[in-house]
C-alpha cells in the first residue's frame, strides 16, 4: 500500500487530489487544517499524530518534526527497509507541501513576534527530505504539478525525469522560502542588508548574448522579462535590453507618445495628436538610426499604424494593446517581435560586476523646478524643457537633448565630455534649432555646453545645478538671453 501525505497552507485542489489518490488505493497521512479539510470533504486519512503516536504541540509548531515521519521520507527503498520495519515507519511514496505564506505576510507591517509564526520550520523540513530522496518520493510543491500527479498515479507512476523535475521545484521553493526570510530580517535595521539573496523563475536559454560567441538566458515572470512575443522570432539578449530601455521611458509620457530605441539610447521620442502621428515625427528625428530599432507605444496600435512601421525594418515593437487588423497587417514581417506592454515591475536595480553586484534603489523624490535667469521661460520653452528633460533621465551619460515642445530634435548620448555631447547632438539633428531647449543630465561645470548649444539656436536648458561654477553659467545664460532651470536631480545613467 502506497502512502502520500499531504501538509498545505493553501488548500487549494487538495481535496480534489486527495480524492484521486484513494482512488487510487494511496493511505492518505495529514494533520491541522490539511486533515480539516479533507475530514469536511468526507476523505478518510491518518492522523500524523496518530500515526507518530505524538500529539501535535506548541501551538502547531511540532507535529511533522518526528522519525517515523522523516524516516518515511528519507528511507530508500531495499537499503533501509530492515531498519524501517523495525521502528514501524511506513514508506512515504508521494508528499505534497505548500509553505506559510511569509513572504506575503511580512508585506503587512506586523510586528516580528507575530510575523515569526509564519516562518515554516516542518514543511521546509519535510520537502527537503523528500527532495533528497527524490528517487523514491515525488515531491510537489507546486499547485501547478497537481494533473501531473493524477496523470502519473492513474498511469504508470512518475518518470526519473518528473521526479528529478519536481525535486529541482522543490529545492528552489525552499531556496527561495529561506532568502525572503533572511532578506527580510537582514532588512529590519539596514536599508540594504548585509547578505542578499535572489532568486529569479522561469529561465529561458536564448539563441546567444550581446554577440553570437557569448552565451545568455533570461530569467523572471513579471514585467517585460517575464513576455513572450505574441509574433516573431525569439527575443535576444539585446532585444530584452532595448525594451527595457525604451518602455522605461515610455512611461514618463501620459500623452500619445512614440520611443524609438536603438542600442540603449533613444533616437527619437515624440508626442502626438495620436499614436501615428507620435510614431512619424520620432522616427524622423533619426530615420537612420530608426533603422532595425526597438518601438514602443502607449496606446492601442491600428492597421493604419502597423503598415507604417512594416514599411521600415524593425527588430521588436510593443504597445499595450493591438487591433485585430494591426496583429494581420503585421504577419507580413513574420520575423519582427510583437510585444504587450506589461505592467511595471517595480524592483530593485541588480548590476554584475566583477565578483559581485551592485543593488540600486529609487526611493519616492520630488524635482525642485528653479528659473534661475533673468528671463523666464515661454509656455512652448518649458514643454520643450519637460520632455527633453524626460528623454535625458533614459539616456546614457554624458547626454544632451535638444527638444521642442512636441519631440526630441537632436541627441548626444554617452560621450565622455558634455560639449561633445552636445556637438553630436547638433549635428545629428532633425530641423534648425532656432528655439529649441536644451537638457543636461548632469551639472555645466563650465559655460562652454551652454555657449554651444546656444550658438545653435537653444533659448531655454534645464540641468541640475549644483556646480562650483555655477555662477559663471548663469552669467553665460543671461548673457546670451538664455532661460535656465535647476532641478535639483542629477540623472546620470551608466
Amino acid at each position: 500500500m502506497k502512502w502520500a501525505l499531504l501538509s498545505v497552507w493553501d488548500k487549494t485542489g487538495i481535496v480534489e487530489l486527495a480524492q484521486a489518490l484513494v482512488t487510487q488505493k494511496y493511505n492518505i497521512m495529514s494533520s491541522g487544517g490539511t486533515g480539516k479539510a479533507l475530514f469536511e470533504a468526507g476523505v478518510k486519512f491518518t492522523e500524523v499524530s496518530s500515526y507518530t503516536g505524538f500529539p501535535e504541540m506548541m501551538d502547531g509548531r511540532v507535529k511533522t518534526l518526528h522519525p517515523k515521519v522523516h524516516g518515511g521520507l528519507l528511507g530508500r527503498r531495499q537499503v533501509d527497509d530492515a531498519v524501517m520495519a523495525k521502528y514501524g515507519i511506513n514508506r512515504i511514496d508521494l508528499l505534497v507541501v505548500n509553505l506559510y505564506p511569509f513572504k506575503k505576510m511580512s508585506a503587512q507591517k506586523m510586528s516580528l513576534d507575530a510575523l515569526i509564526e509564519y516562518i515554516d520550520v516542518g514543511g521546509p523540513a519535510m520537502i527537503r527530505a523528500a527532495a533528497k530522496n527524490y528517487k523514491d518520493v515525488a515531491v510537489v510543491v507546486d499547485l501547478q504539478d497537481y494533473p501531473l500527479v493524477k496523470k502519473a498515479i492513474q498511469g504508470e507512476g512518475f518518470s526519473a525525469d518528473e521526479r528529478l523535475t519536481l525535486a529541482k521545484k522543490a529545492f528552489a521553493r525552499t531556496a527561495a522560502y529561506d532568502a525572503a526570510i533572511s532578506n527580510y530580517l537582514y532588512e529590519i535595521d539596514a536599508t540594504f542588508p548585509e547578505t542578499v539573496s535572489f532568486q529569479f523563475k522561469n529561465g529561458r536559454a536564448l539563441r546567444y548574448g550581446e554577440n553570437p560567441h557569448q552565451q545568455a538566458a533570461v530569467y523572471g515572470t513579471t514585467g517585460i522579462a517575464g513576455s513572450m512575443p505574441l509574433q516573431g522570432k525569439q527575443m535576444s539578449y539585446n532585444n530584452y535590453l532595448d525594451v527595457h530601455a525604451a518602455t522605461s521611458l515610455l512611461r514618463e509620457f501620459r500623452e500619445p507618445a512614440a520611443v524609438i530605441v536603438k542600442h540603449n539610447n533613444p533616437c527619437g521620442v515624440s508626442t502626438g495628436t495620436d499614436l501615428l502621428d507620435a510614431y512619424l515625427s520620432a522616427r524622423e528625428v533619426d530615420p537612420v538610426s530608426a533603422y532595425g530599432s526597438v518601438v514602443s507605444l502607449n496606446g492601442e496600435m491600428d492597421a493604419k499604424l502597423a503598415e507604417e512601421i512594416d514599411s521600415t525594418f524593425v527588430e521588436v515593437v510593443i504597445a499595450p494593446s493591438f487591433s485585430k487588423d494591426a496583429l494581420n497587417v503585421m504577419k507580413k514581417k513574420e520575423n519582427m517581435r510583437v510585444l504587450v506592454l506589461p505592467e511595471r515591475t517595480v524592483q530593485d536595480e541588480i548590476r554584475t560586476i566583477d565578483g559581485g553586484i551592485l543593488v540600486q534603489r529609487t526611493p519616492a523624490y520630488t524635482e525642485n523646478w528653479e528659473v534661475i535667469t533673468d528671463r523666464d521661460p515661454t509656455a512652448d520653452e518649458m514643454r520643450a524643457m519637460q520632455l527633453a528633460w524626460k528623454v535625458c533621465k533614459h539616456t546614457k551619460s554624458n547626454t544632451i537633448i535638444f527638444a521642442d515642445k512636441k519631440r526630441t530634435l537632436g541627441i548626444g548620448a554617452g560621450q565622455m565630455s558634455r560639449v561633445d555631447a552636445a556637438k553630436i547632438a547638433i549635428k545629428k539633428a532633425c530641423a534648425p534649432l532656432a528655439g529649441a531647449a536644451v537638457a543636461s543630465d548632469a551639472f555645466l561645470p563650465f559655460a562652454d555646453t551652454l555657449e554651444v548649444a546656444a550658438d545653435a539656436g537653444a533659448t531655454a536648458l534645464v540641468q541640475p545645478g549644483g556646480s562650483i561654477r555655477d555662477k559663471e553659467v548663469i552669467e553665460a545664460a543671461n548673457r546670451r538671453h538664455v532661460a535656465m532651470v535647476f532641478t535639483g536631480i542629477r540623472y546620470f545613467r551608466h
